[in-house]
């Protein structure tokens, strides 16, 4: 069972590996229209800055702590032990499951040319699964009348799974937009899909283990990402900080706590 905690700006998940995978076909499973957000520093930050985007990943069904430093947070906060939950873990496993369940599933977005290399790869490595549509938006604002033949065609399609590949924090904002609409669980996996294919390499196990795959991704775009980085991880190192402060204060006099709320 998961249980949500705050973790600076957003409501994140606990729970185990299994929980989460369980979580998400419980939801396919009674085809209840619902999105999980995969939450990295960038996202907590982000949903800081913006209340807008705030509100968006707080009203997910699931919140996984993407991300080794966002897990690490439950236990300088909560003292509560959390493992990261990443979206590729969780898509390959979802997937495996669907394609022995024979659950159907549908992916949004990306490339044309990726989703062209996504079908062999999934023939090739996950045989059985049924996937029932695949749709590459284009880059631009879509018509009302496109969203509802997006709608349409995913509903038509039987799909109790949604892979939406639009990177953060557009495809949250697309989750968002269509729960209620979508009557399937919709998984924000961003950059899983692209590094699945090997159209982005991966850190090796070790440097995932160690929570340094940011580093990594970083060595291999440095001009893109270092002020991403720079101001990011800064700012959440700051939060996190303050917030450990602020929680210790409140545990050592629990009327300062009391008047705050």
């Amino acid at each position: 069972m998961l249980i949500k905690k705050r973790i600076l700006s957003i409501n994140v998940s606990n729970g185990s590996h299994q929980d989460f995978v369980d979580s998400i076909f419980k939801y396919a499973e009674n085809k209840q229209s619902a999105y999980v957000c995969f939450a990295n520093v960038h996202m907590l930050v982000e949903a800081y800055n913006s209340p807008a985007f705030s509100t968006v990943v707080n009203s997910a069904d699931i919140v996984a702590p993407d991300g080794l430093p966002v897990a690490k947070s439950f236990s300088l906060l909560y003292n509560t032990s959390q493992k990261r939950i990443d979206g590729t873990s969780i898509m390959k496993k979802v997937m495996r499951d669907c394609a022995v369940n024979g659950k159907k599933v549908f992916f949004y977005g990306g490339t044309q040319e990726m989703l062209d290399k996504t079908t062999p790869y999934l023939q090739s490595n996950y045989p059985g699964l049924n996937v029932s549509g695949m749709y590459a938006p284009p880059f631009r604002v879509l018509s009302k009348e496109e969203k509802e033949g997006v709608v349409e065609q995913i509903k038509a399609s039987g799909a109790v799974i949604v892979f939406v590949v639009l990177g953060c924090p557009k495809q949250e904002s697309w989750m968002h937009e269509m729960k209620g609409k979508i009557p399937a669980v919709m998984l924000g996996i961003g950059g899983a899909l692209p590094m699945m294919l090997g159209i982005q390499k991966r850190a090796p196990l070790w440097v995932q283990k160690a929570g340094m795959e940011w580093f990594y991704r970083f060595s291999q775009e440095p001009k893109r990402l270092f002020h991403r980085y720079a101001s990011t991880n800064s700012t959440f190192i700051y939060l996190l900080v303050s917030e450990m402060i602020r929680t210790k204060i409140f545990k050592l006099n629990p009327s300062l706590a009391a008047n705050a709320a």
